[in-house]
């Protein structure tokens, strides 16, 4: 059982919050007219799908940046630079992950079969981008954002708006929220010469890119809502999240290792959960 909980804390299981009810707020969507509810296969095959893409994708990421999570004292303690995890099972790990996502896109309908590889591209693609552009926070966007995507090709098996107005509010929200994380490292980052906008731009600046990036969340959410004909209980949760933001950016102005950690996963949790829990009981009770 140790065992197997160091492989969750490996991979960051617990963040699978970000990412996943999103997803599932775009099936729902998606199958409004069964009343949110595509069937037991198909919200099981979305579910492993999500799992393997983002084990994949958090496996291969502690992979590249091994040897600097070494040198920041913030990251040294993680499995692999400590020697808790041998590189050559994080490795087995991710190529299980990705074989499975593979396999279970097949499952789900060709064209996400198809895709699947793109979709691992672009989370792979990630874990580079801070060495070469300081726009890494949009390319990380871009990994969560193909979720809803990826989920409403599983229910109706063709591009619609509603889930790319909803991947693009995903992208902004984590365009904001990571900028927030990199503002703990910025000192770090210029030291070894990567990039970022904290390291552009340096703290204060930064904070006022992400800020704006949450308004543009917010207005396409209210987007979102409204080309999904979805009613009070929806909007209900929207200003609730509202809230979380205001919150979660007052906390970031603080600077310290509690708030930030309380602004990036508490308020971030709140505000997939209360998405979802939103979406849901919007459709369900139409």
């Amino acid at each position: 059982m140790f065992h197997i909980r160091k492989y969750f804390e490996f991979v960051r299981f617990s963040h699978t919050v970000f990412a996943l009810p999103f997803a599932l707020a775009s099936m729902v969507v998606a199958a409004k007219a069964d009343r949110g509810w595509p069937g037991w296969r198909t919200f099981l095959l979305i579910l492993a799908a999500m799992v393997c893409a983002r084990t994949a994708a958090m496996g291969f990421n502690r992979i590249v940046d091994r040897r600097l999570d070494a040198l920041n004292p913030r990251t040294a303690h993680r499995h692999l630079p400590n020697g808790q995890i041998p590189l050559a099972n994080a490795c087995g790990l991710v190529v299980v992950s990705a074989l499975g996502l593979g396999y279970v896109a097949w499952l789900i309908n060709p064209l996400c079969g198809w895709l699947s590889p793109l979709a691992l591209l672009i989370v792979f693609f990630y874990s580079f981008t801070k060495r070469f552009t300081d726009f890494s926070h949009i390319f990380l966007g871009l990994a969560l954002g193909i979720a809803p995507l990826g989920a409403w090709l599983a229910v109706r098996g063709r591009f619609d708006w509603p889930p790319g107005v909803l991947a693009l509010a995903v992208v902004f929200w984590l365009v904001g929220f990571d900028i927030i994380y990199g503002t703990q490292d910025w000192e770090f980052d210029k030291s070894q010469g990567l990039h970022s906008l904290p390291v552009r731009l340096g703290i204060a600046p930064s904070l006022q890119v992400a800020r704006a990036a949450h308004a543009i969340m917010a207005a396409l959410l209210l987007a979102f809502g409204l080309i999904s004909s979805l009613r009070v209980p929806y909007y209900i949760g929207l200003a609730v999240i509202l809230v979380c933001l205001i919150v979660q950016h007052r906390l970031a102005r603080k600077r310290d290792p509690i708030s930030l950690n309380v602004a990036f996963f508490r308020m971030n949790a709140v505000i997939s959960a209360v998405f979802l829990g939103a979406v849901v009981v919007d459709v369900v009770l139409q």
